[in-house]
């Protein structure tokens, strides 16, 4: 498999015949998510011919692209009888990353999420509190007071895998996962925080529920949340999330 390796560490991988990954790093880290978003940002301003998406993730970034457009475009500028699309991609894209700026602080989206938590809405926030030793209330507190990176949108469509959450209430998945999860629910798996979009299987502890949609197939972008965004939970009584809940569903 051909790779390239950039002056900035980083390694440009081809993905099948019309996308590459390049990977930043092995870890999540927030100088990472940096690069990501710092690179997906420059190509989205200043696309190459043939581009069609980014995707970012933990620690790369998948690039898809029309490998017939991104051939054309080369034979029509440079006269080339065979054109590899990987090594044409890869070659803009490695030059792109080697004169990248990255000493520029990101801006961030701040998007404030309502939760009613625990009981019908939160099952799991019971046993996070046991497992901690601390009591439902403090969990909430802990959990609400926190500021969380959207590092990645994945898993089902809208899920935003959410970093930053305190030790203090970091727990791990449930040894049995559930087959059927209601949608807008907010759970913890290890170090994560995350919410569910869709009704969908899972493993994750349940601590609350917003009446919020985050997938919005209607609207572009669908996700209301993208990576880089900073997310803040913000509790509400059940009697809030039902008169918020009601609204949703008349839009």
């Amino acid at each position: 498999m051909n790779q390239t390796v950039t002056k900035a560490s980083a390694v440009i991988s081809p993905l099948g015949d019309s996308a590459l990954v390049i990977t930043f790093g092995d870890s999540i880290q927030y100088d990472i998510h940096k690069q990501i978003k710092t690179c997906k940002d420059s190509i989205e301003l200043n696309p190459f011919p043939g581009f069609i998406e980014c995707v970012p993730a933990f620690t790369n970034l998948t690039i898809f692209y029309n490998p017939l457009e991104v051939v054309a475009a080369v034979k029509k500028k440079e006269k080339k009888e065979f054109v590899s699309p990987f090594e044409v991609v890869s070659s803009t894209l490695q030059s792109k990353l080697e004169n990248e700026q990255t000493e520029k602080e990101l801006a961030h989206r701040t998007v404030s999420i309502p939760v009613c938590y625990g009981g019908e809405y939160g099952p799991d926030l019971e046993y996070v509190a046991r497992h901690h030793n601390l009591t439902p209330e403090e969990v909430i507190s802990i959990h609400s007071e926190g500021e969380y990176l959207a590092y990645m949108i994945g898993f089902a469509p809208g899920f935003p895998f959410l970093g930053g959450l305190s030790e203090k209430i970091a727990t791990s998945r449930r040894p049995s996962p559930r087959t059927s999860i209601p949608a807008g629910s907010v759970g913890i798996a290890g170090m994560q925080t995350g919410v569910y979009p869709i009704s969908t299987p899972g493993g994750w502890q349940l601590i609350g529920q917003t009446p919020v949609k985050l997938f919005l197939p209607e609207q572009t972008p669908p996700s209301l949340l993208q990576a880089g965004d900073i997310v803040k939970f913000e509790p509400i009584s059940k009697e809030e999330y039902q008169e918020m809940q009601a609204k949703e569903g008349e839009k």
